[in-house]
């Protein structure tokens, strides 16, 4: 699937996020998954049809400035810092089970098609002004204490003005975005069958996911080092990229406790694959850094894409 038509990038730039959910998928932490993002911008788009503005969100892109996931500094094995939750009847805590949090520094930016429609000045300012009263990753939003300050006012660049292209790009430094790197997948695959024939896919996520140190022997009577795998292969990170299908899609309403009884249901499983955090100043394009849905539910796939390689290979 191919990125959605997109006429112009809507920039909603340093959004403080306070108390956002670190656990991307039951293997991952540290940072929101895409799928958080994708679903805040379906829920951004039903509300301005709500609010009579008509403008499609066909992708989204995260840049983080600054981030404090919450958790201990004790030692090399951390853990979340929860709450103290109130007491039971018995006098016990009461069994809440708590999400890890992080608070975030972020930039937003959308993809936006109009059509043949006229693109509003006013658009930005109504898409943040809404974006103030949501949760993103489940955490609060706070709108800056300097609001008219240029760094936090949102703006909207046209696709076909190349030259304001390299200067958003550089307006949303410094930070990192997040983008898909499914190919190290295949390359790491290809590198643990050389030694290990049975070696699978998850090896090579598992592979990719830590730092492989091994000894590097060198020539006689002469000490040889410790070398690593991360070396010249950027910030490398495991992510969580969708959900697969566990089992058919059951009828609206035939399955107990879901959260909406008028929605048809499934039962799926985190889908995992590899991303790297880069700095916006080194991408060719900002159509590298969005990521958009692709929904094969025939397949029973429901996968975030991205096309950083295929925008690089082309």
């Amino acid at each position: 699937m191919n990125l959605p038509d997109i006429s112009h990038f809507l920039v909603i730039p340093r959004l403080r996020v306070q108390n956002a959910n670190a656990v991307s998928s039951p293997l991952t932490h540290g940072f929101p998954s895409m799928t958080a993002f994708l679903g805040l911008m379906w829920a951004l788009e039903r509300q301005l049809k709500q609010a009579g503005v008509e403008l499609p969100l066909n992708a989204v892109g995260v840049v983080c400035h600054d981030h404090q996931e919450q958790v201990n500094d004790g030692g090399f094995v951390k853990s979340f810092c929860l709450t103290r939750n109130p007491v039971d009847k018995s006098g016990k805590t009461a069994a809440i089970v708590e999400e890890g949090r992080i608070h975030l520094d972020i930039s937003l930016v959308f993809g936006v098609n109009i059509g043949t429609g006229e693109w509003q000045d006013e658009y930005p300012a109504q898409v943040a002004d809404i974006l103030n009263r949501m949760r993103i990753a489940g955490g609060t939003v706070h709108p800056p204490a300097k609001p008219w300050l240029q760094r936090y006012k949102p703006y909207a660049v046209s696709c076909g003005e190349p030259a304001q292209m390299a200067a958003l790009t550089r307006k949303l430094l410094p930070g990192f975005t997040l983008v898909a790197r499914d190919d190290l997948l295949d390359q790491r695959l290809t590198e643990l069958n050389a030694t290990q024939p049975d070696a699978t896919r998850l090896d090579a996520w598992l592979s990719l996911s830590r730092v492989n140190w091994h000894y590097q022997a060198a020539a006689e009577q002469s000490k040889g080092e410790w070398q690593n795998d991360r070396t010249g292969q950027g910030w490398i990170v495991p992510i969580s990229v969708g959900y697969g299908a566990l089992s058919e899609v059951y009828p609206a309403g035939t399955v107990a406790n879901t959260r909406d009884p008028h929605t048809p249901f499934r039962f799926v499983e985190s889908l995992y694959s590899i991303g790297q955090w880069i700095a916006p100043h080194r991408l060719t394009s900002v159509e590298q850094l969005l990521w958009y849905a692709d929904s094969q539910s025939e397949n029973g796939l429901y996968r975030c894409r991205n096309n950083f390689i295929k925008t690089q290979n082309d």
